[in-house]
C-alpha cells in the first residue's frame, strides 16, 4: 500500500507560524513521524508540499495509479479552491482531509471547506494526530474494498 501525504500553503513554516493555534514542531518533525507511523504497519508513504495550488493539482493527477490513498491539508485552498476538490474527484483515489487546528471553531471563512464533499473523512484540530488517524482511515477504507 501506498500512500501521499500533500501538505498546502505555508504548512512549511510550522513550527514558527502561529504557534498557539499550530504548535512548535515542523514540517520536517510532522513528516518523520507520520513515516514512522506508517512504516509499522507496511505502508510506503511520499510526502508533497507547496504554496501553489496548481502545483498541488499538478501532483494530485500525477498520483493517479500510483497511490492507493491521499491525506491532504489544502491548508487555505480548503476555503477558496474548486480545482483541489475537482483533482481529487478525477483522480477517485480515497482521501482523508486534515487540519491541524480545529478550522471549523475558527473564523466564519475557514469554517467552509471545498474539499470535505472529496474526501472519506475530514480531521480537524487534532494537531500531528489527525494524519496519524487519517493513515487508519484508509487503510481501514482500502481494506474493505479488497
Amino acid at each position: 500500500m501506498k500512500l501521499l501525504v500533500i501538505n498546502g500553503p505555508n504548512l512549511n513554516m510550522l513550527g514558527v507560524r502561529e504557534p498557539g493555534i499550530y504548535g512548535n514542531r515542523s514540517l520536517e518533525d510532522l513528516e518523520a513521524e507520520l513515516r514512522a507511523c506508517c512504516t509499522a504497519r507496511g505502508v510506503r508513504v511520499e510526502f508533497f508540499q507547496s504554496n501553489h495550488e496548481g502545483a498541488i493539482i499538478d501532483r494530485i493527477q500525477e498520483a493517479f495509479g500510483s497511490f492507493d490513498g491521499i491525506i491532504i491539508n489544502p491548508a487555505a485552498y480548503t476555503h477558496t479552491s474548486i480545482a483541489i476538490p475537482d483533482a481529487l474527484k478525477a483522480v477517485g483515489i480515497p482521501a482523508v482531509e486534515v487540519h491541524l487546528s480545529d478550522v471549523f471553531s475558527r473564523e466564519p471563512f475557514r469554517r467552509v471547506s471545498y474539499t470535505s464533499p472529496a474526501c472519506i473523512a475530514t480531521i480537524t484540530g487534532k494537531h500531528f494526530q489527525g494524519y496519524l488517524e487519517a493513515v487508519d482511515i484508509l487503510l481501514e477504507h482500502i481494506g474493505s474494498r479488497s
